[in-house]
């Protein structure tokens, strides 16, 4: 009986540990955010980012006047601009050499500037031909792209000027309990030369990062945790897993069955 016991003991040690081994998560301490934060703690936003103009944007720029046909020849449209229906308006896109080909002004670079910075460029350029111009600016393609252990991993469209990192991973619906929190890729685009950053998102530091606010076509990657490493590669033999494990237990009952 004692030697019936010890065989089915060993058995069941070994099921329980392969269990475990398949069934291992995440520490807190690898999914909290901000761990270093200190009870009503105040952190100044020291971070002065303003969006630049990149190669490849597309831009809308509108003029207008209180003369709007003076304004006319300085906007693009699609079709005529006489008649009962308005006209589409057509965007820039920044050509290879950060440039655009401006009405009547001819070509500007653009590329490296901030939507007040080009309207003060505009402007000065304009004053030989308008009064007072109104500038509306707005870049077009502001997209981010976020990917890897996050719930809805995808490219989202920005609606404003700038969205942050924990704004964007919001969008994604947040890391999974998977997902390396200490070690986050921001993958950056500067006219053509790929530049990685890597932040970690248990450290209130984050919110001084260059890449915590997101520029235009930004890459966000969140790579897997061991545990989803391990889960992943004994996805394809978890029905073996499941079968040895059954014959086990199958073997286990006609053991004490016989004896």
């Amino acid at each position: 009986m004692f030697k019936q016991n010890k065989r089915f003991g060993l058995i069941l040690s070994f099921l329980t540990i392969s269990f475990l081994i398949l069934s291992s998560c995440a520490t807190k301490k690898e999914v909290v955010y901000f761990q270093n934060t200190g009870n009503f703690e105040t952190l100044v936003d020291k971070n002065s980012f303003t969006p630049k103009f990149k190669v490849d944007d597309l831009v809308s720029i509108h003029v207008s006047t209180l003369n709007s046909e003076a304004s006319v020849p300085f906007n693009l449209f699609r079709g005529k601009t006489t008649g009962v229906s308005t006209p589409e308006q057509v965007d820039y896109l920044i050509d290879k050499d950060g440039e655009i080909d401006f009405p009547v002004i001819g070509k500007i670079k653009i590329s490296g500037l901030s939507k007040e910075e080009l309207r003060t460029l505009l402007r000065e350029k304009l004053s030989d031909y308008l009064k007072n111009p109104i500038i509306n600016i707005r870049l077009k393609n502001f997209t981010v792209t976020i990917l890897g252990q996050v719930n809805r991993p995808g490219t989202y469209p920005v609606s404003g000027e700038r969205i942050t990192l924990l704004e964007a991973l919001g969008l994604a619906g947040d890391l999974t309990v998977k997902g390396v929190r200490s070690n986050v890729m921001v993958i950056r685009d500067y006219d053509g030369t790929k530049v990685y950053n890597r932040v970690d998102l248990t450290k209130k530091e984050v919110m001084s990062s260059p890449v915590y606010y997101l520029t235009q076509n930004d890459v966000v990657y969140v790579e897997p945790n061991k545990s989803a490493i391990t889960s992943s590669s004994l996805d394809n033999r978890a029905t073996i897993a499941v079968s040895i494990a059954s014959v086990l237990i199958t073997s286990a009952v006609i053991i004490l069955t016989r004896n």
